[in-house]
């Protein structure tokens, strides 16, 4: 099984930045694909973002590329979501998500930490 925590989530102005991190746990973390999806109040969840552990392969969202950009520092078992430019339309709860097969059912998600921009 694994564990995913996340943080770094708060309240912020359209145009400002923001850093969350999601610390995994759990056996065969090499073997899970790490990933992002955020859902906003009202709306179905979402995919923003994905990334494998040995980082040659990243994939985003339309509405984040560009401004948002994922990471690993894998000796920390940590990914990381770096969101710059924020838009009010970002304002989601986001969660990190891993999965073994693919994205349409991940089997494992955090708890999820809630991101509120301001316009």
């Amino acid at each position: 099984q694994v564990q995913l925590v996340e943080s770094g989530g708060g309240l912020v102005q359209a145009g400002d930045s923001l850093r969350l991190s999601c610390a995994a746990s759990g056996r065969a973390l090499s073997s899970y694909r790490m990933g992002w999806f955020r859902q906003a109040p009202g709306k179905e969840r979402e995919f923003v973002t994905a990334i494998r552990w040995s980082g040659d392969i990243t994939y985003y969202a339309d509405s984040v590329k560009g401004r948002f950009t994922i990471s690993s520092d894998n000796a920390k078992n940590t990914v990381f979501l770096q969101m710059n430019s924020l838009k009010p339309e970002d304002t989601a709860v986001y969660y990190c998500a891993a999965t073994r097969t693919n994205w349409s059912n991940p089997g494992y998600w955090g708890q999820g930490t809630q991101v509120t921009v301001s316009s």
